[in-house]
């Protein structure tokens, strides 16, 4: 049975009678067989923020889950600054990946070259390849942060019951090697973002320490996903902070790339409920 999503209704103000705007969202997904709340997508609108409407519509959404979901015994989200030693008297910090951010320009006959030297290198994984592969003590102990599936700003638990959240986002799953892995990279479809008309995101995770293994699957995400695709391209990788400069340097040399975003720390945090 699919997990439910949970969609917290939008906190309403009104301006003058016959005139509303919505000013503020945030979203909740049941994972861990319905035993925990991730906190996803806190958005308010820029002209109020700084007012204590995100406080309020996570006080909502809190009290909401409390209300209609009592199994829930966890909250988990995602935060892309360090937490204060406010914050962690509330929160414990479970993993932790750090962000490189760049566009494709130059990027796409740089590709070639690469591809043509990658030959017998990382595989691509069938859907029921991977979620077998995500799932063993290897993968667990020695690639997942904090022993934490993490895409798309969702931190999942290596648990059966998760598999067919994993299912639903259609990610293209990619290791170094087949055996024993040393680096896997999971890739989300593409989606468009308000930067400009034609613009695209696409979020790649990869777990590992081995800079070259994560190079390699790095660049075989590329592959994978730029030869079908159009418009301006934002790439957000999310890695160990360990091989964070080695892959910083790697793009520079291999591709000449753009940096959209450069170092930036995305943190996963719990608390009890």
């Amino acid at each position: 049975m699919a997990a439910p999503v949970v969609w917290a209704p939008p906190l309403v103000l009104g301006g003058r009678v016959g005139w509303s705007k919505f000013v503020a969202l945030e979203s909740v997904l049941l994972v861990d067989g319905g035993q925990t709340a991730v906190v996803q997508g806190l958005r308010v609108v820029p002209d109020l923020r700084g007012r204590g409407i995100a406080g309020a519509i996570q006080r909502h959404v809190a009290n909401h889950v409390r209300q209609h979901y009592p199994e829930v015994r966890a909250v988990r989200l995602t935060r892309g600054e360090a937490p204060t030693p406010e914050t962690l008297t509330k929160y414990r910090v479970i993993a932790k990946e750090v962000q490189l951010a760049l566009t494709d320009h130059c990027l796409r006959s740089k590709l070639a070259r690469g591809s043509e030297s990658s030959s017998g290198g990382p595989l691509t994984l069938s859907q029921e390849q991977a979620e077998t592969l995500i799932l063993t003590r290897h993968v667990v102990s020695n690639l997942l942060p904090g022993k934490t599936i993490i895409s798309n700003s969702e931190p999942l638990k290596p648990l059966e019951a998760n598999l067919e959240v994993l299912r639903r986002r259609r990610l293209t799953w990619i290791v170094d090697r087949e055996s024993e892995p040393k680096a896997l990279g999971l890739g989300t479809p593409p989606y468009a973002v308000p930067y400009r008309h034609d613009a695209l995101r696409i979020n790649i995770n990869i777990f590992g320490r081995s800079l070259a293994s994560v190079c390699a699957v790095f660049l075989a995400q590329l592959e994978a996903f730029l030869p079908s695709l159009r418009g301006y391209l934002i790439i957000c990788t999310y890695v160990d902070s360990e091989v964070w400069s080695g892959l910083r340097q790697f793009c520079e040399n291999n591709a000449n790339v753009s940096f959209f975003k450069d170092y930036w720390e995305d943190y996963v945090l719990e608390t009890d409920i």
